[in-house]
C-alpha cells in the first residue's frame, strides 16, 4: 500500500510540474510581441532591456519568462553570439554562442559607472575626518600635492583613503492630512551644512524638524590619496598625498577608507517586491543639477532598501495630476490662489516612462531612465511598472 501511495505521489508531482511548464509556456507566448522574428543573434553592445523590449510586451519580466524554459541553464547570463530562438511553440530558447565576451547586462555600465564609483549616500558624515589644510596654504590641491587631514590619529604611512565631498542633503517632510508631502534637495556648503534658498526658506525655518526626515547626504568622491606621515612629533594632522588629477580637493572635504568595489556590476530587471504608498516614492533629483531627464539619464529616488527596493527594481514614472480650478463652476476670472483646495479638481496622473534602480541605499536610491514618452522631472511619482493609471 505504501509503495502504491509513493508511486501515486511521484506521478502527481510529475503531472504538476508538466502543467506548470505548460502554463509558463503559454504565459511566455502571451507576453511575446506579435512581430517577433524566428531567431535573434545577441550582439556586442546589446542590453537585456533592449533585447527583451524587442520580443516582450513587458521587458522587466524577461527573467521570469525565460526561466519557464528548462533548456536554459542560466537565463541571467546571455552572451554575444548566443542565438535566441522564438520559432518553436513561441518558446524562447537560447543556444550558446562562442562565449568570448562578457555577459550582456541590463544596462550599459558606461552610463552609470560614474555614479557607481563616485557617488554614495550616508545617514551622516560629521564624524568623518576632514581636510583641515593644504600644501603651501593653497585654496585647492590635486594630483601630486599634499592635503592635511584632521581626525586620523592612528593613520600609518601607506594607508589609502578616498576624499569625498558632501554635495546634497535629501529630506522628506511629512504633511499628513494636507495635500501632499514635500521632498527637498538642499545644496551644502564647504562644511557640509545646508544653504538656505528662497524655495525652501519658509519650510526650513518654520518647520525645521517637525515631521521632517533626512533621507541621506550625497557624498561625491573627488580624489584618492596615500598617507605619507601620521600625527607624530606634535603634528596634529596626517599628511595625505593625492593620487588623481580629477576634481580638486578643498578644505572641509571628508576622508573615508577606500572600498575597492562597493557596488553591483550585473543588474536583473524585476518589478517591485512591495506596493509603495502613493506619494511616498518620488523622483528627488536629476543628475548634473538638472530638473528634467530622458532615457539614459540618472535620477535620485526617495525610496531605498528599507522600502523593499533592491538593484534591478523597475518603476513606472508618472507626472502627478494637477489640482485644477473648475472654471465652469467658479468662473474663468478666478485664479488658483483664490479657490480652496477642496474646490479644485484632481486630474489623472500622466505616464512618462520607466526607471530601473542600479544603486540602493537605506532610504533612497539611484535609477536609470530606461524609456520614456515624455521627460522625467523632479517630483514625478513612482509606481509599479504595470500600473494602469
Amino acid at each position: 500500500m505504501a509503495a502504491k501511495l509513493k508511486r501515486l505521489s511521484q506521478g502527481l508531482r510529475t503531472v504538476f510540474v508538466v502543467a506548470l511548464l505548460t502554463v509558463a509556456t503559454y504565459a511566455a507566448a502571451a507576453e511575446l510581441r506579435g512581430d517577433h522574428p524566428d531567431t535573434y543573434v545577441v550582439k556586442r553592445g546589446d542590453t537585456l532591456w533592449d533585447i527583451a523590449g524587442r520580443f516582450l510586451q513587458r521587458p522587466w519580466l524577461w527573467p521570469e519568462i525565460w526561466q519557464a524554459n528548462p533548456q536554459i541553464q542560466n537565463p541571467h547570463l546571455i552572451y554575444p553570439g548566443d542565438v535566441i530562438s522564438l520559432a518553436y511553440l513561441d518558446r524562447v530558447a537560447v543556444q550558446p554562442g562562442p562565449r568570448e565576451g562578457a555577459p550582456i547586462n541590463a544596462i550599459p555600465l558606461s552610463d552609470v559607472e560614474p555614479f557607481l564609483k563616485d557617488l554614495s549616500v550616508v545617514d551622516g558624515f560629521e564624524q568623518l575626518p576632514y581636510v583641515v589644510g593644504l600644501e603651501d596654504d593653497r585654496l585647492r590641491s590635486s594630483q601630486g600635492q599634499l592635503a592635511y587631514v584632521r581626525g586620523l590619529p592612528d593613520a600609518q604611512p601607506g594607508q589609502r583613503y578616498a576624499v569625498v565631498r558632501p554635495t546634497q542633503r535629501y529630506s522628506w517632510l511629512d504633511r499628513s492630512g494636507m495635500c501632499c508631502d514635500l521632498f527637498h534637495k538642499d545644496d551644502l556648503d564647504f562644511r557640509g551644512r545646508p544653504t538656505l534658498d528662497t524655495q525652501n526658506y519658509w519650510t526650513d525655518v518654520v518647520t525645521p524638524d517637525k515631521g521632517k526626515e533626512v533621507l541621506g547626504y550625497e557624498l561625491m568622491q573627488v580624489n584618492v590619496g596615500t598617507i605619507t606621515r601620521g600625527e607624530v612629533g606634535g603634528i596634529e594632522a596626517s599628511t595625505l598625498l593625492l593620487d588623481e588629477a580629477g576634481h580638486e580637493v578643498r578644505i572641509g572635504d571628508r576622508i573615508v577608507a577606500v572600498n575597492p568595489q562597493p557596488y553591483d556590476l550585473q543588474f536583473f530587471p524585476h518589478p517591485p517586491k512591495t506596493q509603495q504608498e502613493y506619494g511616498r516614492a518620488r523622483v528627488l533629483a536629476v543628475a548634473d543639477m538638472l530638473t528634467t531627464g530622458g532615457p539614459r539619464d540618472v535620477v535620485a529616488l526617495s525610496i531605498g532598501a528599507r522600502d523593499g527596493v533592491d538593484n534591478g527594481t523597475v518603476f513606472s514614472v508618472w507626472r502627478v495630476g494637477s489640482n485644477a480650478v473648475d472654471k465652469v463652476e467658479y468662473g474663468i476670472e478666478r485664479s488658483e490662489d483664490t479657490v480652496p483646495f477642496e474646490g479644485k479638481v484632481r486630474l489623472p496622473d500622466e505616464f512618462a516612462g520607466h526607471v530601473m534602480v542600479f544603486r540602493t541605499f537605506d532610504k533612497m536610491s539611484y535609477g536609470l531612465v530606461m524609456d520614456s514618452v515624455k521627460p522625467t522631472r523632479v517630483g514625478y511619482e513612482l509606481k509599479h511598472p504595470d500600473a494602469p493609471y
